[in-house]
């Protein structure tokens, strides 16, 4: 399918898969290998998606909306992780703690990039990654560290010239560090790739009618992508990587280390709240507040603002 392109000047946008470990048993008599699922209690990983947590910024303190931007609150369909690590202090070095999951990657060096079609992407409340509690290191942990790779959402636009305000469209923005796409579906669109796609690549589904198309891509601006970490002054993260840190809390939100004795007998919740405080930000050109893509706005940021992971 043909789609006409309007180029919409973007600046950047900020924003996976389930791993299962396998058991290897091998058969004496034929000397086939089978794989057998892990027995015994999970650590479950989801996402929520929440629009009125706090709005920070790449230093995780609060976050204004500067003068002649505005935002808006994407209403998320789904989203994907690249990495996730338990961190036992605020000084623990990134990579330093125990590191649960890495995605799917394939190249080498300046190549090297997460390969999307190997990536389970889910919903809110739906799990993005498990394991046996068995396999993660006895001991206390104060933060979590997640990277996010994908993110799938709808947001409001508007085009004055056109008579259209505030109509719905979809975006699907690939935040991971490096992504090897061969396809992507926005919503009923789907864009064809082949190849790697930098940080800040995303298409945009804004079918209204055949008079302005039906689909736009673009490439963010490298590094602008907004990504917290309340503790970068003792542990930053690497540039470009979109790895979010949050503090444990337990559910009535007070803060509460994370902890593995090596004797737990049933499962273990981890909710990953992501907030989507008005984390779609544009320079808005007549400031209306209105996101008018033909009319000279620009997306500035897209990353998430902030990351508070609940223990269930």
């Amino acid at each position: 399918m043909k789609y006409k392109r309007v180029a919409f000047a973007v600046g950047t946008l900020a924003f996976s898969t389930t791993m299962l470990f396998m058991a290897c048993k091998k058969d004496t008599t034929t000397t086939t290998t089978t794989t057998t699922p892990p027995t015994g209690p999970q650590l479950v990983f989801v996402f929520k998606f929440d629009s009125t947590q706090a709005r920070l910024n790449n230093l995780g303190q609060p976050a204004t909306m500067p003068a002649g931007h505005s935002g808006q609150s994407p209403v998320f369909n789904t989203m994907s992780s690249h990495y996730i690590e338990l961190a036992p202090t605020a000084n623990t070095a990134f990579g330093g703690g125990d590191i649960l999951y890495r995605a799917p990657e394939v190249g080498s060096g300046s190549n090297l990039a997460i390969e999307f079609s190997k990536c389970t992407v889910v919903g809110e409340g739906q799990a993005f990654y498990s394991c046996p509690i068995s396999s993660v290191t006895p001991g206390s942990y104060q933060w979590l560290r997640v990277s996010l790779a994908y993110q799938n959402y709808d947001i409001k636009w508007s085009a004055p010239a056109y008579s259209i305000s505030n109509a719905w469209g979809t975006v699907a923005s690939f935040i991971g560090f490096n992504n090897y796409i061969t396809s992507y579906k926005i919503k009923d669109s789907t864009v064809v790739v082949n190849g790697n796609e930098i940080q800040g690549y995303g298409g945009f589904e804004y079918d209204y009618s055949s008079t302005i198309g039906k689909v736009a891509t673009w490439q963010g601006k490298a590094g602008a992508t907004t990504v917290p970490n309340p503790i970068s002054s003792t542990s930053p993260i690497p540039a470009g990587s979109c790895v979010v840190t949050g503090q444990f809390v337990n559910s009535s939100q007070a803060v509460t280390p994370f902890t593995i004795t090596g004797k737990e007998t049933a499962n273990d919740t981890i909710v990953v709240s992501v907030s989507t405080n008005k984390s779609f930000e544009w320079k808005d050109a007549n400031s209306n507040g209105l996101y008018e893509p033909l009319n000279g706005d620009t997306v500035v940021d897209m990353g998430v603002r902030g990351l508070i992971p609940i223990i269930k």
